[in-house]
């Protein structure tokens, strides 16, 4: 199912939300190829999509986050970290030609929305738009 933006995805600062529409662009481009039987050709593009933007999304969020003193940085960049390493793992199950790898990585971008954004990122909001971080 396509994945649409809601207001109740929003973290409060403008340049994070645009990011993380980003990632709602990527699952339902994997969505959009999977449901076209096309799914095992777009994977890698999705994932080297993915590594670009673990890179410059957490960089940004890390910044503000650094910017604004945020208590709970280093708790955050952790989970940053744990996130790229589950990417680069599915870049590396796709080279080696993992058979499921399509749905697995539906289910990462999936569970990226709904845990670490709705969750982990929707608690930092507050604290920097206080701040001066909108």
């Amino acid at each position: 199912m396509a994945m649409t933006w809601k207001d109740s995805y929003s973290v409060g600062v403008a340049e994070i939300d645009r990011q993380h529409k980003k990632l709602i662009d990527m699952i339902n481009t994997l969505h959009q190829a999977m449901s076209q039987g096309k799914g095992k050709q777009v994977v890698n593009a999705v994932l080297a999509d993915l590594a670009n933007y673990c890179a410059t999304h957490f960089r940004q969020e890390e910044k503000f986050m650094a910017d604004a003193g945020y208590p709970e940085l280093d708790a955050h960049r952790e989970k940053h970290q744990k996130m790229t390493q589950k990417v680069l793992a599915l870049q590396a199950d796709v080279k080696a030609g993992k058979a499921t790898i399509t749905m697995e990585v539906m289910r990462f971008l999936e569970q990226w929305l709904d845990k670490h954004i709705l969750g982990t990122d929707k608690k930092y909001g507050p604290y920097l738009n206080a701040k001066g971080i909108h």
